[in-house]
């Protein structure tokens, strides 16, 4: 399972950074990859990536993040870009596909960091 969580982490950035500099370099992409995929894209990069800093500092490379910290995570990304960053910065707009992509992506990531063996 850890290496299917390296793979997910490292399409995830591939994939976001790609969209990404496309969007900078006027690169036309389908409306539904420049609106969604990213926002599906960022939770689990943000997660692995703190999944990797905590296996560190703990000492311990079988550490996982539980479903309440990546929900908490999905949680605070919702109510930043959803509800906080549109009230105030013109760049942003509340869309609950947004919310729904945000917990998706937490959720695969929390089943593809688990131990093979937790799931019988």
């Amino acid at each position: 399972m850890k290496e299917k969580l390296f793979y997910y982490f490292l399409f995830s950035f591939i994939t976001g950074t790609f969209i990404y500099f496309s969007s900078h370099l006027n690169i036309q992409l389908p409306r539904f990859v420049r609106h969604y995929v990213n926002d599906f894209l960022i939770t689990p990069i943000i997660l692995y990536i703190s999944l990797c800093i905590l296996r560190w500092s703990k000492n311990d490379k079988n550490y996982t993040l539980n479903i309440w910290v990546i929900l908490y995570l999905c949680l605070m990304y919702s109510v930043l870009f959803e509800y906080i960053f549109p009230k105030y910065l013109a760049r942003y707009t509340k869309d609950i596909v947004d919310v729904i992509l945000y917990f998706a992506s937490g959720i695969i990531f929390y089943f593809l960091q688990k131990p093979k063996n937790e799931f019988r």
